[in-house]
């Protein structure tokens, strides 16, 4: 197994433009953005995916949503709304293992959300 992006990323092993940083998150854009603005929240902590919170870490969980609000308003997209979403393993469409949270928004979003084939 390589090393995970996210925790490069987080580690500044690996350049990405960082919108918010504090000792246990960091949000950057995602590199395939779904709307104008597609910014994925990570805990510093490797935690592979939501299926992996330990109790004690529901101060982080709710940290990123936190972080997530901030941005969003910072981006001036709170007043018309906006998607948070985390996927959780391969039926959830995770590609990456370590948690991460989506804010999406900037335009009106679909909700298609449906099983494949």
């Amino acid at each position: 197994m390589g090393v995970c992006p996210f925790c490069s990323i987080a580690a500044k092993k690996t350049a990405a433009p960082i919108l918010y940083e504090d000792d246990s998150v960091v949000a950057f854009p995602d590199r395939y953005p779904l709307a104008p603005v597609h910014i994925l929240i990570i805990p510093k902590k490797h935690i592979p995916s939501v299926t992996a919170v330990e109790p004690g870490e529901e101060a982080l969980m709710g940290h990123l949503i936190m972080v997530a609000k901030r941005l969003a308003e910072d981006l001036r997209i709170s007043e018309n709304g906006y998607k948070l979403l985390i996927r959780a393993g391969r039926h959830g469409g995770q590609e990456i293992s370590h948690l991460h949270l989506h804010l999406i928004g900037g335009a009106p979003l679909s909700e298609d959300i449906r099983p494949l084939g």
